[in-house]
């Protein structure tokens, strides 16, 4: 039914998301639009350290060092302590002391009792200082390379009673010789022992370290084949002697194979450590990485990370996943990582880590720090993401963030995570359905407000999660203190000092600033303003918003304080928050209120040398335009001129919105005229030429403003050859998509668009333009 005197505005409509018919017919909001943004980099520590230069830990007195030196003495010889890390209690009598049983002498090999007991007290003090003595691995006297001599146990008084019979086993643990091994197997072993190890110690005890590495592997092989690993060797303390000898020589090579024996002999209690703290010194060197990757420790460190107490081994653990943390940052062994489940093996730790007592609270944050430093490596691997998910790792982060809400280390690896991961649509589905995790960051930001680069990744996080989650616009808005907070922090990194007048200004606040350089400063801001522009395309979160004077005002002082040159990608973001937020136009909305300074304060983005600022600046000006005081500014101060020019950009988004603010301008008859005179319409028919085959909703707006150019078939602005070369564009336009709508193979949304968008006001025009008035 064809109304000829009836002109309509610019509704805004446009979105690029949009996927059915039924958004098309039944979402005015889709103009509103989600922003996007550059993910901040994380920051690779050159210096291979426990504690990267940026920790808060980087000076404390009590963490644990990253640099030390591990020799031979550093060890235990009869590796003493048992699995469980718990240091035996000395005895209170006399110990029995092992000796040699020479079959054919075996009066010669029996001890005398010593007649003075001052001898006794000597010699006990003696043998146990032999046997305990730290520094004893250089002076230990060979291995016995036969099974000749057994060992026998004398009572050297007979009032050490049962006492003393019910420590035996323990003394022979103390050897390192103690086992569960039946005689059948010691006969074994010892055939084991006098046929290969014996001669494989022997020959350990020099060469080049090429020949010592093979000798480790031909050792740790004859073990496993004999099964003798573990703690199932009766001389595993002779192996364990000879082993420890060979850390001297200072090869990283070498030492790692040594540690890879030792682990698989399950050394315990200080061996374990040093052990762990060998692998770690090695790691340190970037040099070395290619050792770790032809080499099987990656598997035995999981295995300590594994089955290791963390109350009791803590140190020990802290320094296996240090080594992950260091070797996790090539790319060659992340891969190797990922495969063999250390992202399983991790959260587990996570897990047990998280319920240590509060009086292992230090060492299990400093374990923290390293685990959720070697999550974010892994983070970086694509094959990553769903082990992140089905491991349950990110909602067990947010667990850890409770418990450690006042450790700025661990929040922020675990913002780098985040940050990292919730830009993949799987892992940003497991963060939103985490209870509480919206709170729990607001709540972080709070709390750290002047630690710039955790802030500047929650906020990134948030704004993936509302970008693409309709509910989370919500959820977040409606948590306690959410924009207090958000409003906080914008005014924390508002850069005033730019302007000459802020000093005098009654209603600018000056809060502490966080120590941040201006490009710091503006990175938040983006990131900030974001989550506001996401937000509020949220249709409840959208209305609320709008009447947020602080958030207006806030958006409108950036407008004011920065440039484009300096400042481009944060005036662009702040120009589509005010545009999502113009959409919701009432006399409560602050931008309606704002909308002539807003107006003014465009015109820097409109004239800028940014293609991103002109087009946002225009898509504001497109719904403010709506007004009669915005279109008259717009006239008066020439910016119509500008919009026209837009039409020969080549640029589809820049036709389409330089099109939404000259139909809004069209309204009024003064300004047709003045459209007229810049040759606006040939340019619209040149548009709706050269783009209308390829954008359906640009051809639709493109003859909406032309409608309007014409005063809606009132007013002939058209030459002659416009008007037949327009006539031409329409008729073809017109059959060929009536045939699409007519195709039953053509999707349901492609015939919804022509129908719904260009059909209308097309077919109205080419009447318009046939109509006897306007051949005239």
């Amino acid at each position: 039914h064809f109304s000829p005197n009836i002109i309509d505005p610019f509704i805004p409509r446009r979105n690029s998301l949009r996927q059915t018919s039924a958004e098309i017919v039944n979402e005015a909001r889709q103009f509103l639009r989600v922003q996007s943004t550059q993910r901040p980099l994380t920051p690779r520590d050159g210096h291979r350290q426990l504690f990267g230069r940026s920790s808060v830990r980087a000076d404390g007195k009590n963490r644990p060092p990253s640099t030390f030196s591990l020799h031979a003495q550093n060890f235990d010889a009869p590796d003493s302590r048992p699995g469980s890390g718990t240091r035996l209690s000395p005895l209170d009598h006399k110990p029995k002391f092992p000796v040699p049983y020479d079959a054919d002498d075996p009066i010669s090999t029996f001890p005398k009792p010593p007649a003075d007991p001052l001898e006794v007290q000597r010699g006990r003090a003696g043998a146990r200082a032999r046997l305990l003595r730290a520094g004893s691995l250089t002076a230990l006297s060979p291995v016995e390379h036969t099974d000749s001599k057994k060992l026998i146990v004398i009572n050297y008084s007979s009032t050490l009673g049962d006492d003393l019979q019910n420590k035996r086993c323990i003394c022979e643990v103390e050897l390192g010789n103690g086992d569960n091994t039946t005689n059948k197997d010691k006969d074994a072993q010892t055939l084991v022992w006098n046929n290969t190890i014996a001669s494989l110690l022997k020959q350990l005890e020099t060469g080049s370290v090429d020949l010592l590495c093979d000798l480790c592997d031909s050792l740790h092989g004859t073990l496993a084949e004999a099964d003798m690993l573990g703690r199932r060797c009766k001389r595993r303390s002779g192996i364990l002697r000879t082993l420890f000898r060979l850390i001297d020589l200072n090869s990283a090579q070498l030492n790692l194979h040594i540690a890879k024996l030792c682990l698989a002999l399950c050394v315990s209690g200080n061996n374990l450590l040093n052990i762990c703290k060998l692998i770690f010194q090695i790691s340190r060197s970037e040099s070395n990485d290619s050792l770790f990757r032809n080499n099987s420790i990656i598997d035995s460190l999981l295995g300590v990370l594994s089955n290791e107490d963390v109350s009791s081994s803590g140190e020990t653990l802290l320094y296996c996943v240090g080594t992950l943390k260091f070797l996790s940052g090539n790319n060659a062994i992340l891969r190797l990582l990922l495969d063999k489940n250390c992202i399983g093996v991790a959260q587990k730790l996570i897990q047990r880590v998280r319920t240590v007592e509060d009086t292992h609270f230090t060492i299990a944050g400093h374990m923290l720090v390293q685990l959720t430093a070697t999550l974010r490596n892994l983070a970086d691997h694509p094959d990553s993401r769903p082990l992140f998910v089905s491991f349950s790792v990110l909602p067990e982060l947010c667990l850890v963030l409770r418990h450690h809400s006042k450790d700025q280390d661990i929040c922020t690896n675990i913002s780098r995570i985040y940050s990292k991961l919730s830009s993949y649509s799987e892992c940003r589905l497991a963060l939103a359905q985490t209870p509480g995790c919206y709170q729990l960051f607001l709540e972080l930001l709070s709390k750290h407000h002047k630690k710039q680069d955790l802030v500047v990744r929650f906020l990134f996080t948030l704004g993936n999660l509302t970008a693409k989650i309709d509910e989370s616009r919500q959820q977040l808005f409606q948590c306690e203190r959410c924009m207090d907070t958000l409003l906080h922090l914008y005014n924390s990194y508002q850069r005033r000092v730019t302007s000459p007048h802020t000093s005098s200004r009654k209603d600018a606040p000056s809060p502490s600033k966080p120590p941040v350089t201006e490009q710091e400063a503006d990175d938040v801001l983006v990131k900030l303003v974001r989550v506001l522009a996401n937000m509020c395309i949220h249709q409840a979160v959208g209305p609320a918003l709008a009447t947020n004077t602080s958030c207006i005002r806030l958006l409108m002082e950036t407008l004011e304080l920065r440039s484009v040159q300096e400042s481009e990608e944060l005036l662009v973001n702040v120009a589509a928050t005010i545009n999502n937020l113009s959409f919701y136009q009432d006399q409560s909305s602050a931008v309606t209120q704002s909308q002539l300074t807003i107006a003014k304060l465009m015109l820097k983005l409109v004239l800028s040398s940014s293609m991103d600022a002109m087009l946002e600046a225009t898509r504001v000006y497109g719904n403010l335009s709506q007004s009669k005081d915005v279109r008259d500014f717009i006239m008066q101060n020439k910016v119509h001129q500008f919009v026209v020019t837009l039409l020969d950009s080549k640029s589809t988004e820049m036709c389409f919105s330089a099109c939404g603010v000259l139909t809004n301008l069209a309204l009024d008859p003064p300004s047709r005229a003045s459209l007229s005179l810049e040759g606006t319409s040939a340019k619209l028919v040149d548009c709706l030429r050269d783009f209308g085959p390829g954008d359906w909703q640009l051809a639709g707006q493109v003859c909406q403003a032309l409608w309007n150019m014409i005063g809606g078939g009132s007013e002939n602005l058209l030459d002659p050859e416009e008007r037949e070369s327009l006539l031409e564009v329409l008729s073809t336009y017109l059959e060929e998509a009536l045939k699409w709508i007519e195709n039953e193979d053509m999707r349901d949304f492609h015939r919804a668009c022509w129908e719904l968008e260009f059909l209308p006001v097309a077919q109205k025009l080419k009447r318009a333009l046939q109509a006897p008035d306007m051949t005239a």
